[in-house]
């Protein structure tokens, strides 16, 4: 069942209409859609508000008590997404972790390049702190460019002495934007969905108007001290071409003496957990992270 699961959803994919690196203006509203078509559980609340001035959706689970926050920074390429369009992933991860989430919605590149992003989701996780008091009860998680922004919150807030938060799950991040690993060429036609040119095309969207480097380290976190930083879980698809900026951000945290977990799933696309609702490896990796996050928390 799991293979017939697995060739369902890159059918999906490949037929879909999106293009990572499409015009934004086109492929913004196709994503949204994309995401949003299949309604959300009954028991799913989404409450719209702001953290630290930066627009974020809270979800709630009808008749769970929280026993914590899971702070989501959506995908997109840093350039296409939406707090909307990760509801359905973020609640998840909350109901099978018994806590509540918030979905960020910071700006988007090419409008705003870096480092508008970072800058939107420090001041929205500095506020969650604020409010809870601490961050011992606080798990930071992101899928793609909002794995890339989950990571480097964590080095920046490292570096202006925010609470770390009690660990950080990321699902297929971007870690290298020099768009250099090997994975680009090896995974090129299993990835139904992301190639080279989408992610470069985003990623000059993202640094060219302020002439960022790819290799800074508060954009590209494999160049970056990771030091101190709390327990990882780092999980992808063997199946897309961001496997080597999974794997390599793995042996970089390891390599700095952070506690982390590198979980490859074989033969499943990019942020395949998005389709736990029709793909059994999707959720079965939520519930090891689901098993994570119990783990760490205080």
């Amino acid at each position: 069942m799991t293979a017939q699961q697995r060739d369902m959803v890159h059918q999906i994919l490949r037929n879909a209409p999106f293009d990572l690196g499409g015009d934004v203006a086109v492929h913004r509203p196709l994503l949204e859609k994309m995401l949003t078509v299949q309604p959300l559980p009954e028991d799913v609340r989404m409450t719209p508000g702001q953290l630290g001035g930066v627009p974020v959706i809270d979800i709630d689970i009808d008749g769970v008590e929280p026993r914590g926050t899971i702070f989501h920074t959506h995908g997109g390429g840093f350039a296409v997404g939406s707090a909307r369009g990760s509801v359905g992933l973020a609640a998840n991860l909350a109901r099978k972790t018994g806590m509540r989430a918030v979905s960020v919605d910071y700006r988007l590149a090419p409008e705003h390049p870096y480092p508008a992003a970072l800058q939107d989701v420090t001041a929205a996780y500095r506020a969650l702190v604020e409010q809870a008091g601490d961050a011992e009860h606080v798990v930071v998680s992101g899928e793609s460019a909002g794995g890339n922004l989950a990571i480097e919150l964590l080095i920046t807030g490292r570096l202006r002495g925010l609470t770390m938060p009690a660990a950080a799950v990321l699902f297929s991040p971007m870690t290298d934007l020099t768009v250099s690993g090997d994975s680009y060429a090896t995974k090129a036609e299993l990835d139904p969905s992301v190639s080279a040119q989408s992610i470069r095309t985003r990623v000059r969207d993202y640094l060219d108007a302020t002439g960022t480097a790819p290799t800074n380290p508060l954009v590209s976190p494999i160049f970056a001290d990771l030091s101190g930083l709390p327990p990882l879980l780092i999980q992808a698809g063997s199946h897309e071409v961001l496997l080597d900026d999974a794997t390599s951000l793995a042996v970089k945290a390891a390599a700095d003496g952070v506690a982390v977990i590198l979980d490859i799933t074989a033969g499943v696309p990019h942020v395949f957990q998005a389709f736990a609702a029709v793909l059994d490896e999707g959720n079965t990796a939520l519930d090891r992270a689901a098993r994570f996050i119990g783990d760490n928390l205080a």
